[in-house]
């Protein structure tokens, strides 16, 4: 499958990961749309790279999938290719207080959101030639992260929807993905990361970005640049060494 010359759709889009898939696929001249729910930042991205197209729209909001569907389908009705990637990755500790509808966050946009998406976008995929559906999960769908118990398990459950997804689709023409990235140089781990992350060393943001287009263009439909494929490795022979592991990283 090659990723030039499509309408490729890609939520959160206006930063981080989906930023630079954004631009490394508009360079090989596809029509990129991204999704994000901060209008600055939308702007921002399309001042980076004339010609992105952007939105604003939830990945969590029923509503604003239904409406983002029925405006994408309207105006880019050759839409094929579904790159599910808004995704937010809090600390999060158990053991103190927080309102119950904030301590589902991560489900809702991380895991939710790409569930929505996908049931309100298939219908139109399965009527294109050749379409494409990337979920973008973490390395830490193999192996859980202490620290981040909610998006941990938001990530395995992506994985899992991903996988029976694409068995379901078997036979159509729809190729389903699975892009688990390690540790990233994203403004994510610059940020509320940044402290607990200490010496620790992400991978660069456009090298991810290279590998995995790479990886959709040689037919791989489950991509685990670098630490991630350690870690379903891990996960298979020593997994409570590895959840050891990890409970030590970023422990204050």
């Amino acid at each position: 499958m090659k990723l030039t010359a499509r309408t490729i759709l890609i939520t959160g889009g206006s930063s981080g990961i989906g930023l630079e898939l954004a631009g490394q696929l508009i360079a090989r001249s596809n029509v990129v749309i991204v999704t994000g729910r901060h209008d600055g930042a939308l702007e921002a991205a399309k001042r980076r790279f004339p010609g992105l197209q952007a939105f604003r729209s939830d990945a969590s909001a029923a509503e604003d999938i239904h409406a983002l569907h029925d405006t994408l389908i309207a105006r880019f009705p050759e839409l094929d290719t579904l790159i599910n990637n808004a995704g937010i990755m809090r600390i999060v500790k158990l053991a103190e207080e927080r309102p119950l509808d904030d301590v589902t966050r991560e489900i809702d946009i991380d895991l939710n959101g790409p569930i929505r998406m996908v049931q309100r976008f298939l219908p139109h995929l399965l009527s294109r030639p050749d379409a494409l559906i990337v979920n973008v999960s973490s390395g830490l769908a193999f192996v859980p992260f202490p620290i981040s118990p909610i998006y941990s398990a938001a990530k395995a459950g992506l994985r899992a929807y991903t996988r029976c997804l694409r068995v379901q689709l078997e036979g159509t023409n729809v190729t389903v993905v699975e892009l688990a990235p390690p540790l990233t140089e994203t403004p994510l781990f610059s940020t509320e990361f940044k402290d607990r992350m200490k010496g620790e060393k992400g991978m660069p943001v456009d090298v991810l970005v290279r590998r995995s287009i790479a990886a959709i263009e040689d037919g791989k439909t489950e991509i685990r640049p670098g630490p991630s494929n350690i870690l379903k490795i891990a996960s298979r022979v020593a997994p409570e060494t590895m959840l050891g592991q990890l409970s030590k990283v970023g422990r204050s």
